[in-house]
């Protein structure tokens, strides 16, 4: 049995939703990781980033299909990871 239509994103979407969670995910991943190496020991960082790096990619990729509007997705992935990256910039101010 088909799915109904009006449930389906238009094909634009999709494309936006994967790139959105391929990329968008893996931006706000690696800034994460970023940010907890700058604030943390290094090896406990690395500990986490080994464990939760590719659980959190995954979750993001999840939840940018959850959402109804791609472009909304990116929007909140690029806010999240100039968020991070204002606060490693904070801490140490001549990363660029």
């Amino acid at each position: 049995m088909p799915a109904n239509k009006k449930h389906l994103s238009s094909p634009l979407q999709r494309v936006i939703k994967i790139t959105a969670g391929f990329i968008g995910g893996y931006l706000v991943t690696e800034v994460f990781h970023m940010f907890l190496v700058v604030w943390w020991d290094v090896p406990n960082a690395l500990i986490t980033v080994r464990f939760a790096g590719f659980i959190l990619w995954t979750a993001l990729f999840i939840i940018s299909f959850l959402a109804k509007n791609g472009l909304k997705i990116w929007g909140i992935y690029l806010l999240i990871s100039l968020v991070f990256y204002a606060l490693i910039c904070y801490k140490q101010p001549f990363i660029i």
